[in-house]
């Protein structure tokens, strides 16, 4: 059992109890077991026979619940002491306080989600923005585990016929020529790679990229950082150093979620707080997806050029120049592309040219805004779909080879396992454990 509702004060406050013992606690609590799927409205009483409060109850019998159980549902009024003397009566009755993410985890476990679909019910609560909450439905919905259900079938096709010549290496099996078998192979590739791009789109409209706002001081970083998130986010003064600590701030482009942090001028500072947030800085840059480093283009050539290896930024990183105060040196917005790096001529005070960076930032991040066939992913989807193609690639070469068929088949059943993975056909407990634990109490 759990309370579903958010803490603190609303009007309506749900509790929700799975399983075998729901019908013995109705009749406890209420005085009757409800008509399925249809609203009671009744007093929910104490062991006294007092009542704590009134509301409805609703029952959802076995096996056409969400877990798969006996589901029953009291909604009363939305007060915290209300739903913890409510909560409290069904300890007595022998009920216990549900795991994170339990009710989800029998919903799998009982066969009523996948994997995946269980994951996209937390994803859809947690959804930020209204492209990542379709995708997190198009997934609960099944899009995902419809096309690697589709993977596997042919994949257990082409597993069959090999398998089958080596378990039967007498009998008459249709000798199918090496080149269809490998049309098969390629095809395999072809459609894992279209769902491993969706999926990447998937992955970054939940995950976003990380941006780091960077550069020497009073080259106008808070004042970019103000420009994107169009709020006063950031103190912005003419004394250098103002920005001492980390700042982060969430945006999205488009649907494409942006983590940005404004950190502090990079310089040789004596003061021991600004040599602290310089530190910090750095460590921040070290893990950016993306790092703005900004310079003043009023300074004219005294500001140096950047170079990842010379200011010492991460080499898979993507690096943009930012030429900032373009309003006070007449230089035109635009966009330059250069063999290591962006080039983006803008003005944050006014705004010129932020258009120029919001683009260049959905183009480094690879992100498109068509959602169409994309579903929303996690990471562990797309690791599981990368191994599942190194195993076909490795049997496709090994074919092409002349290679045993024992390997083979051995490629395209790790290559089955990694699918699997993703549905929860095969997977480790320990990563159950992990998943689930990871979801809101009550859902």
């Amino acid at each position: 059992m759990a309370i579903a509702t958010p803490p603190g004060f609303g009007a309506v406050g749900i509790l929700r109890l799975s399983g075998s013992s729901v019908r013995e606690i109705a009749l406890a609590v209420i005085g009757r077991v409800p008509e399925p799927r249809q609203a009671l409205l009744a007093w929910f009483r104490d062991k006294n026979g007092a009542a704590l409060d009134q509301g409805l109850a609703l029952f959802f019998p076995a096996p056409n619940s969400f877990t798969g159980e006996d589901v029953l549902e009291f909604q009363g009024h939305g007060g915290p002491l209300l739903l913890d003397l409510l909560l409290r009566r069904l300890l007595e009755l022998g009920a216990r306080p549900a795991r994170p993410g339990e009710f989800s985890e029998r919903a799998f476990l009982n066969g009523k989600l996948d994997l995946a679909q269980a994951e996209a019910v937390a994803d859809l609560i947690a959804s930020g923005t209204e492209t990542s909450a379709r995708l997190a439905g198009r997934t609960l919905n099944g899009d995902l585990s419809r096309r690697i259900s589709a993977l596997v079938e042919e994949m257990i096709r082409l597993r069959t016929y090999i398998e089958a010549k080596l378990d039967f290496p007498d009998e008459e099996i249709d000798d199918r020529a090496d080149g269809i078998i490998m049309r098969d192979i390629d095809s395999l590739l072809e459609r894992l790679e279209a769902i491993h791009s969706s999926a990447r789109q998937g992955y970054l409209v939940r995950e976003g990229i990380r941006v780091v706002i960077a550069g020497p001081p009073n080259v106008g970083k808070s004042s970019l950082l103000n420009a994107l998130t169009g709020s006063e986010a950031a103190i912005v003064t003419p004394i250098p150093g103002t920005t001492r600590d980390l700042l982060h701030q969430e945006i999205q482009i488009d649907g494409l979620p942006l983590h940005i942090t404004d950190t502090a001028g990079l310089r040789h500072a004596p003061d021991l707080v600004e040599r602290e947030g310089i530190r910090r800085a750095r460590d921040q840059i070290a893990s950016a997806d993306a790092i703005l480093w900004i310079i003043d283009d009023s300074h004219g050539n005294d500001e140096p050029e950047p170079h990842p290896q010379r200011l010492g930024l991460p080499m898979n990183a993507h690096l943009i120049l930012i030429r900032n105060k373009i309003d006070l040196s007449g230089r035109p917005p635009g966009l330059t592309r250069l063999p290591d790096h962006l080039e983006i001529a803008l003005s944050a005070l006014d705004g010129t040219g932020l258009n120029t960076l919001r683009t260049a930032l959905k183009e480094i991040a690879g992100y498109r805004e068509s959602t169409e066939g994309t579903f929303l992913a996690r990471r562990r989807h797309l690791d599981a779909l990368h191994k599942a193609q190194i195993a076909i690639q490795q049997a496709r070469a090994m074919l092409k080879g002349k290679g045993a068929a024992e390997f083979i088949a051995e490629e395209l059943r790790l290559a089955h396992r990694a699918l699997g993975e993703i549905t929860g056909e095969f997977t480790p407990d320990d990563l159950l454990e992990r998943i689930f634990s990871s979801f809101c109490i009550g859902k």
